[in-house]
Formats: structure tokens, C-alpha cells, sequence
């Protein structure tokens, strides 16, 4: 647990290029800030606030905790794994006994390592290869 003006509990998410740092704060109400902003404002999608809310769902803890995340790159279904990676990291520090095997069970404590395939020269892009004319 960390203090600061309030105690907290902290996890860093990421994913593709996407990456968040979470701050947990024990007795809340279960509101979700993402970079000043609430949930419902930042996330247009119902199944990305869903994701989001994934580890609280798992572990019976939505409405324990405030979430206030800073996330950074990528876009916004990058971020929202990014968050939710973050969040599950996070309620470790709450009770790691208790909830990692829920977690784990869940598959929300593996970062998930899919990249970008890097361009290959003489290629377009990663695999697409320049179109040639019959002749």
C-alpha cells in the first residue's frame, strides 16, 4: 500500500502499445477516472467499460474501490486492456492470497505479448508485398 494524501493500491497495465497506470483507492464508490475523465465520457463502447469492470466482476468487488488511471498510447481497445491489466495487478496488493487464483483463473494477470510485426524491406508492410503487372 502506498500513502500519499490518501492510501493506495498501485498497477501498471499494458498492452500493445497501450500503457496505464492504476491507482486503487480502498472504500470507494466505484468510480472509474481515465486521464481526468470519467468512464462513461472517455469509453464510447458498452464492451470496453465492460472489460474495464472485468477483474471487480471476477473478484465480487465492484463499488469497493475508486479506479484513477493515467494511460498512455495506442488506442482506446488497447487502453482498455491496458486498464483492466492494470486494475487486476493492483487488487494483488489488496489480497493476493484471495484473489490471485480468481485472477488467474480469468487469464487477467498475463500481459498479453502480441506486437506489431516490424516492416520487411522490400515489402509495403510487415507481409504485403508490392502488386506486380503481368506481362
Amino acid at each position: 500500500m502506498y500513502t500519499s494524501k490518501k492510501p493506495y493500491f498501485y498497477g501498471t497495465g499494458r498492452r500493445k502499445s497501450s500503457v496505464a497506470r492504476v491507482h486503487l483507492y480502498d472504500n470507494g464508490t466505484g468510480a472509474i477516472t481515465i486521464n481526468g475523465r470519467d468512464i462513461d465520457d472517455y469509453f464510447g463502447l458498452e464492451t470496453l467499460k465492460v472489460l474495464v469492470r472485468q477483474p471487480f466482476n471476477v473478484t465480487n468487488t465492484l463499488g469497493k474501490f475508486d479506479v484513477v488511471a493515467k494511460v498512455t498510447g495506442g488506442g482506446v481497445t488497447g487502453q482498455a486492456g491496458a486498464i483492466r491489466h492494470g486494475i487486476a495487478r493492483a487488487l494483488l496488493q489488496v489480497d493476493e492470497a484471495t484473489y490471485r487464483p480468481l485472477l488467474k483463473a480469468a487469464g487477467l494477470l498475463t500481459r498479453d505479448p502480441r506486437m506489431k510485426e516490424r516492416k520487411k524491406y522490400g515489402l509495403k508492410a510487415a507481409r504485403r508485398a508490392p502488386q506486380f503487372s503481368k506481362r
